[in-house]
């Protein structure tokens, strides 16, 4: 009859489970895979994982940061360029801000700054409200009649 009681695995679905420190009776003799003496051969016997036996710990070994960097305190933009003004033009946008500028998917992060770059040609006038922009495209936007305005 199959009820609770009866259910066994299949005897090669088990494996037995390895007994160490039981003495010598359990196959793994005195000193239980622990090794002869020392701190971890003990009960509680720990060291913590950090920890290279001797050589000489990766904290020593790598070198120290001198000096001082303004990486971390660097701005970064999203970039625009002329020609993506000239195709926003082209599709009948004549006034160009961040908010139109992530609802047509050109910015990589939308949080931060835009940037105008005067990489390609502009034809057309446009409007642009930007956080910042390059000299060479401010003097390519107004001859084209447009307005630049930084924010």
């Amino acid at each position: 009859m199959f009820t609770l009681n009866t259910i066994k695995p299949n005897a090669w679905s088990r494996k037995k489970f390895k007994r160490l420190g039981r003495g010598n009776g359990s196959g793994k003799w005195t000193y239980s895979t622990r090794g002869c003496k020392g701190q971890n051969s003990r009960s509680g016997g720990w060291v913590p994982d950090w920890f290279e036996w001797g050589q000489t710990p990766l904290f020593r070994r790598l070198p120290k940061l001198k000096g001082f960097s303004n990486a971390l305190f660097k701005k970064h933009y999203n970039i625009i360029n002329l020609s993506d003004l000239e195709n926003l033009a082209s599709k009948g946008i004549s006034e160009v801000n961040k908010e139109i500028l992530a609802e047509k998917g050109l910015l990589s992060k939308k949080t931060l700054d835009v940037k105008l770059l005067a990489k390609g040609e502009l034809k057309s006038k446009v409007n642009v409200v930007l956080s910042k922009a390059s000299k060479t495209a401010i003097e390519a936007v107004e001859k084209a009649w447009g307005k630049v305005e930084l924010v």
